[in-house]
């Protein structure tokens, strides 16, 4: 994305989609160590079923480019994501920049009282397929949901049990 095109492409994808989602998860650990393992790119393989990430470009902070490959059976989906916001240890800002999924996304960690961190994972995606996209949006929303908080409920648990970061 260094080309002059790239960088419009960039903009337009870092613009929130109509497929909005959140999950949260409250993890035993302070903030920090939450932090560190949640910019553990390449460790997100343990927590994210039948997904692969790498870093492609850069140190995995700002302005790296993140690669997430998810293999079901015969179905492989590949996520780009440009990093655009370290800022430790509270918040991570992304922007998914592939050719399917687009779209801003931020991992954000608020510490809570007794090194408890809060954790939300939010993703505005560019929903494919114009209105017939926005149309399915409702019925596919409640699986990404259950996944992205079933994924952070494993983070969690491998944090607590010291297998993370």
């Amino acid at each position: 994305m260094t080309d002059p095109q790239g960088s419009d492409d960039l903009r337009e994808a870092a613009q929130p989609g109509a497929g909005e989602v959140t999950a949260t998860v409250i993890v035993k650990a302070p903030a920090e160590r939450v932090f560190a393992a949640l910019l553990a790119w390449h460790r997100q393989s343990d927590w994210i079923p039948f997904t692969k990430v790498r870093v492609v470009e850069g140190d995995g902070r700002e302005g790296s480019l993140i690669e997430a490959v998810t293999t079901l059976g015969p179905a492989v989906l590949r996520d780009e994501m440009r990093v655009t916001r370290v800022d430790e240890p509270y918040e991570i800002g992304v922007v998914h920049c592939g050719r399917i999924l687009r779209g801003p996304g931020v991992l954000r960690c608020t510490p809570l009282a007794r090194d408890r961190t809060q954790v939300v994972w939010h993703e505005w995606f560019h929903v494919p397929g114009g209105p017939a996209g926005r149309l399915a949006w409702p019925v596919l929303w409640p699986g990404s949901k259950v996944g992205l908080t079933q994924a952070l409920k494993r983070f969690g648990r491998l944090i607590e049990q010291g297998r993370l970061p």
